[in-house]
């Protein structure tokens, strides 16, 4: 317990735990907040502005707030899972741990238990920002804001919060993994961000084969319907069921963070 506490302490003073956040966070602000400044602009129809405004609309923009983070999410925890894997060993920090007596597969699991618990933390404090943002965009477009406080809406939210978080926890885990297996931040992130487009690229050709790939499976896995299109970079593969896919989630998360500890238990470190 110890030793995630202090992951975790040192995932809240690395700078790219901070990056991650402020950019993921300020994307999402910029464009809510743009869409309730530009609603009223002349020209559009009562159909485009009713589609525009469903982003700031609650309690519709709970779901479509949640289903942006989402789906650009999975590409920032890739990225942030790779830099934090790669620091390791470009830092030297697991050679210390190990030469202090930890255990290599304990060191590293742990290390990435705390990534998950970070990344839970971003999560819901982008959604807070989100929803900051949306009620400002709201009162841009002059909105009510009258279905802010939903219960039906409200109460989805844990469920759509857990899929979310371990779908993106498993995207993490796959960038992580590259990262530890190339033993380089620079080298994981690439493969990583590599990996995540080529497989929504691959899914116009292989749709059968892809659907069961980990990017898409975090996609179809998801309860929130304002998802669509996010997890993958591309189109949902929907012919994979939600349950189904949440299992292959898990499977696609053990997977990785087996081969990640493994593969540092039979390293050699040197640096």
């Amino acid at each position: 317990m110890s030793l995630f506490l202090s992951g975790l302490r040192k995932l809240v003073r690395r700078r790219a735990s901070w990056v991650t956040l402020a950019l993921l966070a300020g994307l999402l602000s910029l464009i809510v907040i743009a869409v309730g400044a530009t609603s009223n602009r002349p020209g559009a129809s009562a159909m485009e502005r009713a589609a525009i405004l469903s982003l700031v609309t609650f309690p519709g923009a709970y779901d479509q707030i949640l289903g942006f983070i989402l789906g650009l999410g999975g590409l920032f925890a890739v990225i942030y899972g790779a830099a934090i894997a790669g620091s390791e060993w470009t830092w030297g920090t697991l050679k210390n741990a190990v030469a202090r007596g930890q255990s290599r597969s304990r060191y590293t699991l742990l290390t990435f238990a705390s990534v998950a618990a970070a990344i839970a933390i971003g999560l819901v404090i982008t959604f807070v920002i989100g929803v900051i943002a949306a009620l400002v965009g709201a009162g841009l477009a002059g909105v009510s804001t009258s279905g802010l406080t939903d219960t039906a809406a409200m109460g989805r939210l844990p469920e759509q919060f857990a899929r979310g978080w371990l779908a993106i926890v498993e995207e993490g885990a796959l960038g992580f993994t590259i990262a530890t297996l190339a033993r380089s931040q620079l080298a994981g992130i690439g493969a990583g961000i590599g990996l995540y487009f080529g497989e929504s690229f691959a899914g116009i050709f292989l749709p059968d084969i892809v659907k069961y790939l980990p990017f898409n499976v975090a996609n179809a896995s998801l309860a929130t319907q304002a998802a669509d299109g996010g997890m993958g970079g591309g189109a949902q593969l929907a012919s994979l069921d939600a349950n189904l896919a949440l299992a292959l989630v898990v499977v696609w998360l053990i997977g990785s963070l087996l081969v990640a500890a493994v593969f540092t238990e039979r390293a050699e470190i040197t640096g």
